[in-house]
């Protein structure tokens, strides 16, 4: 590959903002966009663990794009507003990733453009190289 490639969905605040869901690096690495449960401009799943499972699903939806999946994720990045949802993000992370351990953070934030909102992702996976 010698170009960028480009994944958007059409969420309205990928034109507004001018970004794209997710781009592919020449050299194989995928950056993935903060992703939040907003599904169909509504909040999916109310609580903590539901948030970050919905939120991951979104960030799935566009590595499939590129044709990469959960087992190509070498990094994530899990904010949240409140130190009290810890345990619950925690929860939903292991259960997404305990098989692939990429690198992680959770970071604590003031808050979110939605204060229903209490928990955003972004995700970097690598294409590898194919033996053979």
């Amino acid at each position: 590959m010698s170009e960028l490639r480009r994944v958007t969905t059409g969420a309205p605040w990928e034109e507004t903002f001018g970004y794209s869901r997710a781009v592919e690096l020449p050299n194989g690495l995928v950056l993935v966009s903060g992703c939040t449960s907003v599904v169909d401009g509504q909040i999916a799943g109310g609580g903590p663990y539901e948030q970050t499972v919905n939120a991951f699903n979104v960030a799935f939806a566009a590595l499939e794009k590129l044709g990469l999946g959960r087992n190509d994720v070498v990094r994530t990045r899990l904010y949240i507003t409140h130190a009290r949802d810890v345990e619950d993000v925690g929860r939903a992370h292991k259960e997404l990733f305990d098989a692939v351990r990429p690198a992680a953070s959770l970071i604590i934030v003031s808050g979110f453009v939605d204060p229903g909102l209490v928990v955003e992702v972004e995700v970097e996976a690598y294409r590898g190289v194919s033996a053979g």
